[in-house]
């Protein structure tokens, strides 16, 4: 599918219930497409609603109005109005997420963490692991490190275990949120090579960079956020 992602018209608020049911619109009007082997920037401010438009293409957030069409099983599914089992199942199969924080169940270990999107999708978990463990080698992680749980990590260890979780697996779009906040400069071209192999398989992927190196790199197209600016209430 050359189009795997079409988001039509989409508009997003947040209501402040501890302040009175204040309506709070972030961004309206969002309409762009996800193009197979290509990886789309979202670019502009902090606060200009680039974590709100990744979050609504997750399904962690709902959608006020328009449409998030992905193409999931053959077909398009619109996002915003599938139930939570078609997003799980969306989750499971079409679409991958590195977030900026790796939430974990405490006391699981890092293979484990980063093997868990395979075993999901019915691989063995023996062959999981491996393939987790090659991530681990080619990010750099210690291998004293891959059978303790990583709520202990550092911030840049922690974020290795989440970039390798979210690169294991083969979805057909992958949406990255600041993948490389927190590596030195060794890992962040480690990571940019990931991004470019993803590319070269057909991923569409969609990301957040504010690193302005590595987005100048791995960006084929840039979506200035800023167009997307929700009228404020006067």
């Amino acid at each position: 599918m050359p189009t795997p992602v079409v988001v039509s018209d989409v508009a997003k608020t947040f209501t402040m219930h501890l302040r009175g049911g204040i309506v709070i619109p972030v961004v309206e009007h969002v309409d762009f497409s996800l193009r197979a082997g290509e990886c789309a920037v979202l670019g502009g401010p902090s606060g200009a609603g680039k974590s709100t438009i990744l979050k609504m293409l997750y399904g962690n957030y709902g959608v006020e109005s328009g449409q998030i069409l992905v193409c999931h099983g053959g077909e398009y599914v619109d996002l915003a109005q599938a139930d939570p089992r078609t997003v799980i199942a969306i989750r499971r199969d079409t679409i991958g997420y590195v977030s900026q924080f790796l939430r974990v169940v405490p006391r699981v270990s890092a293979l484990d963490v980063a093997a868990e999107p395979l075993v999901q999708r019915g691989t063995a978990p023996d062959e999981a692991r491996e393939r987790a463990a090659a991530l681990f080698v080619r990010l750099n992680l210690p291998e004293t490190l891959w059978a303790l749980p990583p709520a202990t990590f550092s911030g840049g260890e922690q974020q290795r275990v989440n970039i390798a979780r979210g690169f294991i697996t083969d979805h057909p779009v992958l949406l990255l949120d600041e993948p490389t906040a927190s590596l030195d400069a060794k890992n962040r071209q480690v990571v940019i090579d990931m991004i470019s192999e993803k590319k070269q398989a057909g991923t569409a992927l969609l990301g957040i960079f504010h690193d302005q190196d590595v987005r100048e790199v791995v960006a084929d197209t840039v979506i200035d956020v800023t167009q997307f600016a929700a009228a404020k209430a006067a």
